[in-house]
């Protein structure tokens, strides 16, 4: 795998349990998975939070500055949060 097709991040969901997510790019596409504790096996999202989506914009914004990600994937990923989340704010 390599670093630049790979984010990761954590989380806290609605019990206040932890969570550590990942999305990888393959091809033109990003694969969410979710894993409670560390020596566990990662399991796929089938479908991924707002919250998770905005978390990988952030960061893919974050590593285009240094070259690590190219501008066009940052559109593309918010094109696709328009299409999953029609009613989300304009903002994004």
């Amino acid at each position: 795998m390599s670093a630049k097709t790979e984010i990761g991040w954590r989380r806290v969901d609605e019990q206040g349990e932890h969570w550590q997510v990942y999305a990888h790019r393959v091809g033109g596409a990003w694969r969410f998975f979710e894993r409670h504790r560390r020596y566990e096996d990662w399991r796929p999202v089938a479908n991924p939070s707002l919250a998770d989506w905005l978390r990988l914009l952030e960061a893919v914004e974050r590593r285009m500055p240094r070259r690590r990600m190219p501008a066009a994937e940052v559109e593309r990923i918010r094109q696709r949060i328009r299409e999953l989340f029609p009613t989300a704010s304009r903002e994004q």
